[in-house]
């Protein structure tokens, strides 16, 4: 097997049109690395196995090219799928680019994910994510003031499902204090809580549930096995 001694030196100046590209004699496909891939492509490949939204930052730095190039290969990327109808759709959410299911196809999707299952939120953790998303951070007590009802279990099982997180705790009572992940904002399509509809005229008046709740409230800590009056 032919090669070349480590740290020789590149000569573009008398290989021609293949020297070009810095190619050496015997080189195998790739050699040039991933700044020598075709842009667009690569941002496919990339984003076919990413588990959460990729940066533009962060494309940019492992494919080796400026943002505003990787930026605005995205959006071409995006609005080629829109024009094209195709079933999947390139977006920015939660911060960064993914791709997602198209809209008009989710009950194809649906049908395919679920298959008989049942994996949708209870009526109960859609309430407790809600008050989470719009009270964030608060404490499980003052979830459970606003719901009327003790929502550990709900929230274990939004903890679980990565849709909230801990966010430090309460300095009047040193209570865990919750608030909605990134992943919130992936799985509703949202690049930020700014984003969030407006609710407030729908929400109890804050005076009025903390007036009742505060500290007067139990903070509901429990293990699994001693829950009581808990919804799920």
């Amino acid at each position: 097997m032919s090669g070349v001694a480590d740290g020789e030196a590149y000569d573009v100046t008398e290989t021609g049109a293949e020297g070009a590209l810095g190619e050496r004699s015997g080189a195998p496909a790739g050699a040039l690395g991933v700044a020598g891939l075709e842009l667009k492509p690569a941002l496919e490949a990339v984003l076919m196995v990413v588990d959460e939204p990729a940066t533009e930052e962060h494309l940019a730095r492992v494919l080796e090219r400026p943002r505003r190039a990787v930026a605005l290969a995205l959006r071409e990327l995006s609005d080629d799928y829109t024009r094209q109808g195709r079933g999947f759709d390139l977006r920015l959410v939660a911060g960064g680019w993914r791709f997602y299911s198209r809209a008009a196809y989710a009950d194809a999707v649906e049908s395919f994910v679920l298959d008989g299952q049942q994996a949708r939120l209870t009526q109960a953790a859609l309430e407790t994510l809600a008050v989470v998303a719009y009270r964030q951070p608060v404490s499980r007590s003052r979830v459970s003031a606003v719901r009327g009802v003790n929502c550990d279990g709900v929230m274990r099982t939004l903890l679980q499902r990565g849709l909230v997180e801990e966010a430090g705790t309460e300095p009047e009572t040193g209570a865990i204090l919750y608030r909605t992940t990134n992943y919130f904002l992936e799985r509703m399509g949202l690049r930020g809580l700014d984003e969030l509809p407006e609710l407030a005229p729908f929400l109890p008046e804050a005076d009025a549930v903390e007036g009742d709740s505060p500290e007067g409230i139990p903070s509901f800590d429990v293990d699994d096995s001693g829950d009581s009056q808990t919804d799920h």
